[in-house]
């Protein structure tokens, strides 16, 4: 028993990526250097005392005290929509076997933004919860439509035919979504500041709503990895290794939709974090999603954080939507990854 265990303990220390534990320990670090950094930085800067008594003395009311207090649930919802669409990007590139596959780029972020604006415009909804089903239909049927779309034709859904096939449709459903907002003021009103992407607006109400959904989709995540590492060795060799390729897919898309869904309708389309996030992870891990996921979770909670932070102190006194940070950051970073690496698939 002690020897079969014994055996077991070292074939996981060898399939142990050589620097995870070294990454991982940077990756804390840096955590709590962004969640310090969202707390005492901005248009007012926090001193250190009034930083105290926003966090453990709630019967303290001075003006930084209570700016802290007010940014603690911005900083958790920021954490929490940078670990769902980390995740959600190395989901997506996995099942799509496309090393820059992300929701903006496949348009999901755009298809959830049209079915919130036309809930907005005919259906008056305006809560946080009908934004999150909306928006999670919206994202489902644009990811099935730009999967259908690149698979046609000769060799099936290569990464090149589904980057292309998402930006076809990312412009026409732009487009929809523009057709819709400006004969409608009052719909224009309600959807721009959403539509740019922020975490400025997040509350421990909105947090709540968003919880079960991050929680379903990071478990489902976790779950298929084992399987998902079969996928990137073909169809062949997982089908003969008893994957269910196919069944597969549709739960490890259905998460990472689930993720990037009710990200979507809780702070706007924030672009790119996904392909940052997993990108950066699997150059210094490699691909094995066991330990993919759980980084690229953590990975995209730093940057969506410090791009938070960063609009804060570049628009101050006011601030600069992060998501116009992260496109601003991650679009020179896709053009160079598309030079590079010619868009092999993983």
């Amino acid at each position: 028993m002690n020897s079969s265990s014994t055996s077991q303990n070292n074939s996981l220390k060898l399939h142990m990526p050589k620097h995870f534990k070294t990454v991982l320990f940077l990756c804390i670090v840096l955590l709590g250097v962004c969640v310090l950094a969202s707390l005492t930085l901005g248009s007012r800067l926090v001193r250190w005392n009034e930083l105290m008594d926003g966090l453990f003395y709630s019967n303290v009311d001075s003006y930084g005290a209570n700016i802290v207090r007010k940014r603690i649930s911005r900083t958790v919802f920021s954490l929490f929509c940078g670990a769902a669409l980390g995740v959600s990007g190395a989901l997506m590139q996995s099942v799509t076997r496309n090393p820059i596959a992300d929701p903006s780029i496949l348009g999901v972020n755009t298809g959830a933004s049209l079915f919130v604006v036309f809930g907005i415009a005919f259906l008056g909804i305006s809560t946080a919860g009908q934004y999150i089903w909306l928006a999670l239909v919206g994202a489902a049927l644009t990811a099935v439509f730009v999967f259908a779309v690149g698979s046609m034709g000769r060799g099936g859904a290569t990464p090149i035919k589904l980057v292309l096939a998402g930006a076809a449709i990312t412009a026409a459903l732009s487009s929809l979504v523009t057709a819709i907002m400006i004969p409608r003021a009052y719909v224009m009103d309600q959807f721009r500041f959403w539509q740019v992407g922020s975490v400025g607006s997040g509350n421990w109400s909105d947090i709540g709503t968003f919880v079960p959904f991050l929680a379903i989709g990071i478990i489902i995540a976790f779950i298929t990895a084992p399987a998902l590492n079969a996928l990137a060795l073909g169809d062949d060799v997982a089908t003969g290794l008893g994957v269910r390729t196919g069944v597969l897919r549709l739960i490890a898309a259905l998460a990472a939709v689930l993720l990037c869904g009710a990200t979507t309708a809780l702070a706007g389309p924030i672009g790119f974090i996904g392909l940052l996030a997993t990108h950066v992870i699997r150059l210094i891990l490699g691909s094995d999603l066991r330990f993919v996921i759980p980084m690229s979770a953590i990975s995209g909670a730093i940057i969506l954080t410090i791009s938070d932070v960063l609009g804060r102190l570049i628009g101050s006194p006011g601030e600069l939507e992060v998501g116009v940070v992260t496109a601003f950051i991650g679009a020179p970073i896709l053009i160079i990854l598309a030079i590079k690496s010619k868009v092999r698939s993983l």
